[in-house]
């Protein structure tokens, strides 16, 4: 590690690492610090979707529609694995497959997206399970990636291609511009971005209590690798997830459906459980998720709540000899209202958090962003 720098960068996931990428291809001179031996955070814990359609019509689906061009052109210069396996919503109710038309209707072109019948759904994807199946939304643009995968192996791209230095068990302790305090000592940079998540309270306890934002736990487990021998064909979803994603927010129907999920499902409405599948290239399935807020989240993981996303698995895919081989919790930051939080604490540093299960999406979107306007460059 150097002693000069223009930008310092706390926090190696994956805002951090999209921030320090748009950075340094502006030739500028970047380090990345991170807390932890290696990321492992959010940005390893999660289902690797990169996931426009999640996203409301307007400004953050634009943002996602850019984040995903950005990420392609990374992934591809990289020569990281992605699947442009697309995205299926599959209905097994008549009050799901209504919602999947008001989408459709009220989306327009912009989502790219068409619905299936549910023998079309079966042709096309044979392990989807048919029973009580209605109709599948199908969209093509959206991609998996293993976000382990990246995480580990992105750093060493931006360090080949672009010059950037990797600090890892190495905190930053504080900021005084431009000098930069780290546990290996200090080093100068006018700039210090700040991407780690809950941990940023640290360096701004003040910005951290205004920003608004709550902790959410999440949930999940990823199965034994299943190679070539079973595809799945896409990231799936069902009707549990219409009620996650903005996306679906605008459909004159979907209030109804909320009522009847809580009517009849009402624990998974307790824990915030909707069901997700992506599978990676070793053909390892990762599946959740639940979400868990506040006070609620506790540091012990709840069985039963694996068990609530399992069950409802089955009934959305058959899978062959499924066997769970890891489980794991994530926390993240949310804001309740807004989509993702920026502030400037003190002179020269810049904190980004608040991304909640949208980091993935929308990271290298809103870095793009981010940058160019701490730069002053012109739109």
């Amino acid at each position: 590690m150097k002693r000069e720098y223009d930008v310092a960068v706390a926090g190696a996931g994956v805002l951090g690492l999209a921030h320090a990428y748009h950075l340094a291809r502006r030739g500028l001179r970047v380090v990345v610090f991170e807390r932890q031996p290696r990321a492992a955070g959010a940005s390893v814990r999660n289902f690797g979707m990169l996931w426009p359609i999640g996203q409301p019509l307007g400004a953050l689906h634009d943002l996602a529609r850019r984040s995903l061009e950005i990420w392609l052109r990374v992934l591809n210069e990289s020569g990281l694995w992605h699947d442009r396996a697309g995205s299926l919503h599959l209905a097994y109710h008549d009050d799901e497959a209504q919602v999947l038309r008001e989408f459709v209707a009220l989306a327009g072109n912009a989502y790219e997206c068409a619905l299936l019948n549910a023998a079309q759904v079966a042709e096309r994807f044979p392990a989807i399970e048919t029973n009580g199946l209605r109709s599948g939304l199908w969209s093509p643009i959206e991609v998996a990636v293993d976000p382990r995968q990246v995480i580990a192996e992105l750093p060493r791209w931006l360090q080949s291609a672009f010059n950037v230095d990797f600090a890892y068990g190495n905190p930053v302790l504080g900021y005084d511009c431009p000098r930069v305090q780290t546990s290996a000592g200090d080093c100068r940079a006018p700039r210090l971005l700040v991407c780690t998540g809950a941990d940023f309270r640290e360096l701004a306890p003040q910005a951290f209590a205004d920003s608004g934002m709550v902790l959410c736990k999440l949930q999940m487990m990823r199965s034994q690798p299943f190679d070539q021998s079973f595809r799945i064909g896409a990231m799936l979803a069902a009707g549990l997830t219409l009620r996650h994603y903005r996306a679906f927010a605008a459909c004159p129907t979907l209030p109804a459906l909320v009522a009847r999920l809580d009517r009849d499902m009402p624990e998974y409405g307790r824990y915030g459980i909707h069901v997700l599948l992506s599978q990676n290239q070793r053909g390892e399935l990762t599946i959740g998720d639940s979400h868990e807020y506040g006070d609620a989240i506790e540091p012990f993981d709840k069985p039963d709540i694996d068990e609530l996303i399992l069950r409802y698995l089955h009934t959305m895919v058959r899978i062959p000899d499924l066997r769970i081989a890891q489980r794991w919790h994530g926390i993240y930051l949310k804001h309740p209202t807004e989509p993702f939080v920026t502030a400037d604490p003190r002179p020269g540093m810049r904190v980004v958090t608040g991304v909640g299960g949208n980091g993935m999406t929308l990271s290298f979107g809103l870095a793009e962003r981010v940058v160019a306007d701490w730069l002053g460059e012109s739109p």
